[in-house]
């Protein structure tokens, strides 16, 4: 009889015994390495140089300014600062829409732009008035951010449109001054031609205060995928173990349920309609925790409930899907399918006009730009359809017509090939 204080010793030296066998690490540490590797050049990739990769950013750019032109001059003051402000901006980096104001409002509305540089009407006239002894003070220019499409989006447009107005205002300066000093001006006079612009900066389309300064559309887009694929690999290994097809261990707890006799097809639609009616559950919980005990500004909630609801689903069935297809590496393909490639291209912390064009590529199709697009829509713009809540709706409706077709394709061709889950196979001693 082998005692229980020797047992140990030798289950020890079984265990490291094992571990000497090199087949045993190739398939983790090659997985773990490739994980860490590409994770990693994903999520700091997008993130390291937003200016340096910066292209094309919209920002609104309205001259209002009805001054007749200076003396000499053969337009008015407004028109040539819009040109100065595009000309100081370096090429390809942001996309200068002029617009009126009402045009400028609604694409603000509809988070088309991440912000606008407005000259007043009176513009002209208020720099003509700094030759005056009445003048005291500049004329300013107006920066409108937009924080619903997320702070560092929003403060990006701004630092461009506040740069870019101070190079026209010094421009523009230049020549003020040299007609001046001609005319005899005085050193107090000359001063304020030198640099005529100030800028003032203001919200032009304000969100909630408990908006998480155009944050919260993204945390709440990126709980409602986590709870999809999360969630989706709870229902896979749940279904498992309740139909004998794994164990079911809950820390020193170990049952094995007689296997049920049942095709891979009929398990996959098992673990869909389990993914369909759980994800209700889950969809409910987190609006009461996001917005019934945190209090998270947010309107339209039966919209935005049923919204959640089927982008949560359409997560948890393509999760179902790949794993039907893919068996023991699902969970890490979902992974890359639903986190590490959707994140950094979501466009939803850093815009996607400031990320590597690989991540603008991703977002053509991954699912989260899509679903924060839909979020942000209903959360910050009003709900309005042409802000991203068409495109949401149509990416769950393709992402949910993928996932049907594409898992049961896999599992009816490994039914019809034969290829059951369990079968018998000859122990092995390492």
């Amino acid at each position: 009889m082998t005692s229980a204080g020797s047992g140990q010793p030798q289950a020890l030296a079984r265990a490291f015994a094992v571990a000497r066998h090199g087949r045993l690490w190739l398939v983790p540490t090659v997985l773990c390495a490739l994980v860490a590797l590409f994770l990693t050049l994903l999520y700091m990739g997008g993130i390291v140089d937003p200016n340096g990769n910066l292209r094309r950013l919209p920002i609104a750019l309205v001259d209002t300014d009805q001054g007749p032109p200076l003396p000499g001059q053969r337009q008015a003051l407004g028109a040539q600062l819009s040109r100065s402000v595009v000309a100081s901006t370096p090429a390809g980096t942001v996309q200068w829409r002029r617009l009126s104001e009402a045009q400028m409002q609604d694409q603000l509305a509809s988070g088309k732009v991440y912000g606008a540089l407005v000259i007043p009407a009176d513009f002209t006239t208020s720099v003509a008035a700094l030759t005056t002894p009445r003048a005291s003070a500049r004329p300013s220019l107006t920066v409108l951010t937009n924080p619903g499409l997320g702070s560092l989006g929003s403060s990006l447009a701004s630092q461009i449109t506040q740069r870019a107005a101070h190079q026209a205002s010094l421009t523009i300066g230049r020549q003020l001054t040299t007609q001046a000093s001609s005319q005899g001006a005085d050193a107090r006079t000359r001063a304020l031609l030198g640099d005529p612009i100030g800028v003032t900066v203001r919200v032009g389309h304000p969100i909630g205060k408990h908006s998480g300064l155009g944050l919260t559309a993204f945390y709440f887009t990126l709980l409602l995928v986590l709870t999809g694929f999360v969630g989706g690999n709870i229902i896979n290994s749940g279904v498992d173990a309740g139909l004998g097809y794994s164990d079911n261990e809950i820390g020193p707890w170990h049952t094995r349920r007689p296997t049920v006799p049942i095709s891979r097809t009929q398990t996959l639609l098992l673990k869909m309609l389990m993914t369909a009616g759980i994800t209700v559950l889950t969809t409910s919980l987190l609006m009461i925790a996001a917005i019934t005990i945190l209090g998270m500004d947010a309107s339209h909630l039966p919209l935005l409930w049923i919204f959640s609801y089927c982008a949560s689903l359409a997560v948890g069935l393509g999760v179902q899907a790949i794993n039907a297809a893919f068996g023991g590496i699902g969970q890490v393909v979902s992974m890359f399918v639903f986190i590490a490639l959707a994140l950094p291209s979501s466009g939803a912390t850093i815009p996607l006009h400031a990320v590597p064009g690989f991540y603008r590529f991703l977002a053509l199709f991954e699912p989260m730009r899509q679903l924060s697009d839909g979020v942000r829509s209903i959360l910050y713009f009003d709900a309005r359809a042409d802000a991203g809540l068409t495109r949401g709706w149509s990416m769950i409706a393709i992402g949910v017509g993928l996932a049907l077709l594409f898992g049961f394709a896999m599992t009816l061709y490994y039914d019809r090939k034969g290829l059951h889950r369990l079968t018998a196979r000859p122990s092995a001693r390492p």
